[in-house]
């Protein structure tokens, strides 16, 4: 592709550079925004740069944050003494769009995939074996994707917290195995929260 300005390439390949969005797309978004009010181009801009600068993981779930602590983990009326697994903020809000969860969360920030390089300790697991050990945590809820790097993650971590003797349990497969969280309908996803079976059970 041709261009008749290094700026305008420069942009193009940056936005491109975007997870699925081609090359195309990406001249497309570009000369869309050229169109429009300098204005409104800056405050996109300004958006992007307080979300790099300025945005924060909560110290205890690890979910995305624009405070030390998340409104999550801050609300008194949360059960904190049940705590769902989730691989990572989008897992979080497409349950919080059920209505039917009132716990809290552990984000572990991905799923263990040897494929991927991504072993136990790139992931935020010993946290939530801490809490196990040292807070009064009731249940745990596995509510990790149904693929083959979910099933290893969930059961590494029952592995982990076996011995301190707490209840585990994992969301019911209306979910259907190999689906992803975040593209499951709000009523079924819902009803799996509602409905999960002890953990030992799926294996």
């Amino acid at each position: 592709m041709n261009y008749s300005s290094k700026i305008l390439e420069k942009a193009v390949a940056e936005v491109a550079s975007l997870p699925g969005i081609g090359k195309r797309t990406a001249l497309r978004l570009v000369l869309h925004l050229m169109k429009q009010p300098k204005e409104q181009t800056h405050r996109l801009t300004n958006a992007l740069n307080t979300l790099v600068s300025d945005i924060k993981l909560c110290k205890k779930c690890f979910n995305i944050s624009d405070t030390e602590i998340c409104e999550i983990c801050a609300n008194p009326n949360r059960n904190n003494k049940v705590i769902c697994v989730v691989e990572d903020i989008r897992d979080v809000m497409a349950i919080e769009n059920t209505a039917q969860f009132k716990g809290l969360y552990h984000v572990l920030g991905g799923k263990i995939s040897p494929m991927e390089g991504i072993g136990p300790h790139n992931l935020h697991i010993e946290a939530l074996v801490d809490k196990v050990k040292n807070e009064e945590i009731e249940e745990i809820i596995f509510a990790m994707s149904s693929t083959m790097e979910g099933d290893t993650t969930n059961f590494y971590i029952f592995k982990q917290i076996e011995k301190y003797n707490i209840k585990t349990s994992t969301i019911a497969r209306g979910i259907s195995v190999g689906d992803e969280l975040e593209y499951a309908d709000e009523i079924t996803l819902g009803r799996s929260i509602v409905n999960r079976i002890p953990f030992e059970k799926s294996l």
